[in-house]
């Protein structure tokens, strides 16, 4: 939903000062994963860790759509230093933006963050790579492989971006490898081994993908393609409410800790607008999804005519 311009500060400006929530919680979270590298070792000290990697990169995404500071420069300065290492903030910032076009969400080729394929490269593609896609449709295998395969899938398609020429695509690896370089030099130091935190850093990309893995449905409207999952759980936190997506969407600006109560002041409205795209919590997700696909992997409504 477009901004409209005023004189007063809306929600989905960017904040006219500092919003100390989401910054205090960017600090526990440093303090959570320091913690947890001198720590070191055993389940709990790498629970921690997970839980802190899952936390930083929800906050990522709030640092992108303009919090916790007027500055976007200073508000990018607190996750530029990506302690999961997998994705350059910059890369992250670019697709995700693109992202939110709502127009082209589930496109195979516009929507940067689909899962969708076109169904004639869906036909052209190995029989394996297809089982593999399938596996990865549904939770517990987007859990258990959609780390790998959007990993592979990311970095194909930057390298052949910046064969291509694309600077921006390079910029975003060049500015995020020193930060790797740091965040493996202070691990190195401390009483975490090496192997777990990397298996830490591939843990906290399934989590995250629980958060992804339903977020968009193909539908002929665009307004019926994203979803709401009236969760308050561990998880609503973790992901920092942004189960409430759709309302996410159509006010990108609004800090994560005032969703809930925008959904509960709007909940009716809401809900026409997506379609009645709905689940109950979390729970209802695992139930419904964990060893079956939502929907199939070649995009349903999709022509290559279009």
């Amino acid at each position: 939903m477009p901004a409209r311009r005023s004189s007063r500060r809306l929600p989905f400006d960017r904040p006219l000062q500092v919003e100390w929530v989401t910054l205090g919680l960017w600090a526990a979270c440093m303090a959570l994963w320091a913690g947890s590298l001198v720590w070191g070792g055993g389940p709990v000290a790498w629970a921690v860790l997970v839980f802190a990697l899952v936390l930083h990169a929800s906050l990522t995404h709030e640092v992108l759509h303009g919090h916790p500071f007027p500055s976007r420069a200073a508000s990018e300065a607190l996750v530029v230093v990506n302690p999961g290492l997998f994705i350059p903030y910059v890369r992250f910032r670019d697709t995700h933006l693109a992202h939110h076009q709502d127009a082209t969400l589930t496109d195979p080729y516009d929507d940067p963050e689909t899962n969708y394929v076109d169904p004639v490269v869906w036909r052209r593609m190995p029989a394996v790579v297809r089982a593999v896609l399938r596996v990865n449709n549904t939770l517990a295998g987007r859990m258990l492989v959609g780390p790998l395969v959007a990993q592979i899938s990311f970095m194909i398609g930057d390298w052949r971006a910046i064969r291509a020429g694309d600077g921006q695509v390079l910029r975003g690896w060049v500015l995020h490898m020193p930060g790797v370089v740091l965040v493996l030099g202070v691990v190195s130091l401390s009483a975490m081994p090496l192997w777990a935190y990397l298996a830490s850093c591939y843990a906290a990309l399934s989590v995250l993908k629980i958060r992804t893995f339903l977020e968009h449905q193909a539908h002929e409207k665009a307004r019926g393609r994203t979803v709401i999952i009236e969760d308050r759980g561990p998880l609503a936190f973790l992901f920092l409410n942004n189960n409430f997506h759709v309302v996410h969407h159509m006010h990108p600006r609004v800090p994560w800790y005032r969703l809930p109560a925008l959904y509960r002041a709007h909940r009716d409205r809401y809900l026409r607008s997506n379609e009645e795209y709905r689940y109950r919590s979390y729970a209802e997700v695992f139930a419904r999804h964990f060893l079956r696909a939502k929907d199939p992997v070649p995009h349903p409504l999709w022509s290559s005519d279009r």
